[in-house]
């Protein structure tokens, strides 16, 4: 099993090894548009980082406060997107540790709750995790996705 760590992404370093990960997912393997992939939330989220022996391997954002109310819905509700793991590293658990590093943040910064859009091959992943999706299927970036949602400790 590959030995990693999750972290903040602190810097304009960090925040690259997050975008580069994030157009090797999105972009390049789903085909995603850049201009739909990287959007100005990326400036006000809160990112974080997977990174083992050979760089990084995951990352995702957190969206919560005044700026990112029209994503989230409300002050109390953060909006977790962009989990991107590397091929290589599926099934390690690092989406997993996202996931929770993700929470720990939007607990942090005390919110209730947060929701996100899941794939839908991803759901069961997520429902794992305690999330459950609600309202219907809709499209996003031409890939079906549902709105998911966890409470917070």
């Amino acid at each position: 099993m590959t030995a990693f760590t999750v972290r903040r992404a602190q810097g304009p370093a960090d925040v690259e090894a997050c975008y580069a990960v994030r157009r090797a997912v999105f972009v390049v393997e789903q085909r995603v548009p850049e201009d739909v992939e990287y959007d100005a939330y990326d400036a006000i989220a809160l990112h974080v980082l997977a990174v083992g022996p050979g760089g990084p391997l995951g990352t995702g954002r957190l969206l919560y406060g005044p700026g990112a109310r029209a994503r989230t819905g409300g002050l109390g509700v953060g909006s977790l997107g962009r989990l991107a793991v590397t091929r290589e590293a599926r099934g390690l658990g690092v989406g997993a540790a996202l996931v929770r590093a993700l929470e720990d943040a939007a607990v942090e910064c005390g919110l209730s709750a947060v929701d996100l859009h899941a794939q839908t091959h991803a759901l069961g992943f997520y429902e794992r995790l305690g999330y459950e999706a609600y309202g219907e299927e809709f499209p996003d970036a031409d890939i079906p996705h549902r709105a998911m949602r966890r409470a917070l400790p």
